[in-house]
């Protein structure tokens, strides 16, 4: 009899309910009739993760590699994140403030894939402390920024290997962004990997001061096609350089992603980059409470650089030989260890085009790509 008073006054009348909709109560399990059932654990929302991105998000490129490495998160972790990203974010004013925004939105792992991300990242990094943010390219750190970066000159190397064997007229060209260290260190071991196999190689070098403008890059393109080269390189956003080779029946390096579908005669070879890997890595130390700030520059042996997606006129032997060295450089134990600081060498150059002999300062010591390589367990022929 008493259980059934206290069962029956456990629901309050109609007319003492509290005002607001009706709730619908939960029925009593039929074992226990008073017992109310246990709360079911609240899934915990998902990890907001923000993408900021320096030029327009296009089929190939820069951007469309870190947008291939947001879509690995979401396929690697499913509902746990939630990824968003902004795209066309010119470096400064405008990057401190989309970043800015990104935080106060309750982004909680910010990703910032630009080298002149950097200082507007750790502005913005400076009044979040809980946020974790990763400055790609960039090379300062803070306790909740950490940096990473690839060993793109790995794949210069490679794609030097095949421009060498490839070229006729033993010009090579080569369209470069802005001359901070990344493109630096690419055109000289773009270089020496050409001249490990061909001697008499020379390069020569447009620089845009842009990191994306199709009609300029395109323009560079032509000068160089017009001066010998008959084969080319780029460091720009995209795709402008490769459908110029395709058009004038030149050769060309694809760089950031296969770029076969925009110029299937003219690429030789692709210098890919894969985000993915560390992107997910990174987004699951935030998960599970494992973040540490650090400072990754990882190359063939992590992943991180890739060659491969040979175009249709480069001989198997060309197709082999390339690859070989690529597994010679995954097999090194060799490599520069982690938070190595770069800082590029002031050039001063008179003319648009010169002959490459670029160096790099780390930690105060000249030390030129050929060291580097060599660390790498690459064999350079002088």
């Amino acid at each position: 009899g008493n259980t059934k008073a206290m069962c029956r006054n456990s629901v309050p009348p109609q007319s003492k309910r509290p005002p607001g909709p009706l709730r619908h109560l939960p029925p009593h399990p039929p074992h226990s009739p008073c017992q109310s059932p246990p709360p079911q654990p609240q899934p915990a929302p998902p990890l907001k993760i923000g993408f900021v991105y320096v030029t327009p998000l296009t089929e190939a490129g820069w951007v469309r590699q870190h947008d291939e490495g947001r879509k690995a998160v979401e396929a690697a972790l499913g509902a746990r994140v939630k990824t968003t990203y902004v795209e066309n974010v010119a470096e400064g004013a405008d990057a401190e403030r989309v970043i800015r925004d990104l935080a106060q939105q309750g982004h909680q792992l910010i990703f910032t894939p630009s080298f002149g991300y950097m200082e507007p990242t750790l502005k913005v990094a400076r009044d979040f402390p809980e946020v974790k943010f990763e400055s790609i390219t960039g090379y300062k750190t803070a306790p909740n920024v950490a940096t990473a970066n690839a060993r793109y000159y790995e794949g210069r190397y490679l794609a030097g290997v095949a421009a060498g064997r490839m070229t006729k007229s033993n010009v090579a060209g080569y369209v470069a962004g802005f001359p901070i260290p990344e493109v630096l260190q690419g055109i000289n071991a773009f270089t020496l990997g050409m001249r490990s196999v061909n001697p008499k190689a020379t390069v020569r070098v447009v620089w845009l001061n842009e990191w994306f403008d199709p009609p300029k890059e395109r323009d560079a393109a032509m000068t160089l096609f017009n001066q010998s080269v008959d084969v080319i390189a780029f460091h720009t956003g995209s795709t402008a350089v490769m459908a110029a080779a395709q058009e004038r029946g030149k050769l060309a390096i694809a760089y950031h992603s296969d770029m076969r579908k925009i110029a299937p005669d003219a690429q030789v070879v692709a210098v890919t980059h894969q985000w993915g890997g560390y992107y997910t890595q990174r987004a699951r130390a935030v998960l599970d409470g494992s973040w540490k700030s650090a400072n990754l520059w990882g190359g063939v042996k992590e992943g991180m650089i890739r060659v491969g997606d040979f175009g249709t006129k480069v001989p198997q032997a060309v197709q082999q030989e390339v690859l070989a060295r690529q597994q010679d450089i995954a097999a090194a134990n060799a490599g520069l260890p982690d938070g190595i600081l770069f800082n590029a060498e002031q050039h001063s150059v008179g003319t648009q085009f010169f002959e490459v002999y670029g160096r790099l300062r780390i930690d105060r010591t000249w030390v030129d790509e050929r060291s580097l390589l060599q660390r790498d367990g690459v064999t350079v022929k002088t």
